[in-house]
C-alpha cells in the first residue's frame, strides 16, 4: 500500500508562486510514474502533470505547459509541483497520485490507482 502526503498549498497573490510537494511512502516509488492533478469546487478532477520514473519524461496540461514543472527526488520519495505565474483559475485542491505505469499514463484520474489527501491552492486576483 502506497501512503502520499501533500504539502505546500496555500494563498498566493495572482502572479505569485508556490511549490508543492508529495510525500511517498510504502511501495517502490522508483518504479512509478507520478502526477498531479486538481479539482476546483463544482468540476471535475482534472489532469495537470505527470513525471516518468526515471524523471526524464514530463507531461503537462495545456493550461499549464509553460508554468509549471513537476520534478522528483528518488531518494526523497518525493515529487514536487513547481507553480509559477499563478492565477485566479488556478484555484483548486491539488492532489497528488501514483501511476504504476512507471513511464505512461492516460491523462485521468482512472488511470492512476493511489491518491492522496489534497492541498488547497487559493489564488487570489
Amino acid at each position: 500500500q502506497v501512503q502520499l502526503v501533500e504539502s505546500g498549498g496555500g494563498l498566493v497573490q495572482a502572479g505569485g508562486s508556490l511549490r508543492l510537494s508529495c510525500a511517498a511512502s510504502g511501495g517502490y516509488f522508483i518504479n512509478y510514474g507520478m502526477g498531479w492533478f486538481r479539482q476546483a469546487p463544482g468540476k471535475e478532477r482534472e489532469f495537470v502533470a505527470a513525471i516518468s520514473r526515471s524523471g526524464g519524461a514530463q507531461d503537462y496540461a495545456d493550461s499549464v505547459k509553460g508554468r509549471f514543472t513537476i520534478s522528483r527526488d528518488n531518494a526523497k520519495f518525493t515529487v514536487y509541483l513547481q507553480m509559477n505565474s499563478l492565477k485566479p483559475e488556478d484555484t483548486a485542491v491539488y492532489y497528488c497520485a501514483v501511476s504504476v505505469h512507471g513511464s505512461s499514463w492516460p491523462r485521468r484520474p482512472s488511470g492512476f490507482e493511489y491518491w492522496g489527501q489534497g492541498t488547497q491552492v487559493t489564488v487570489s486576483s
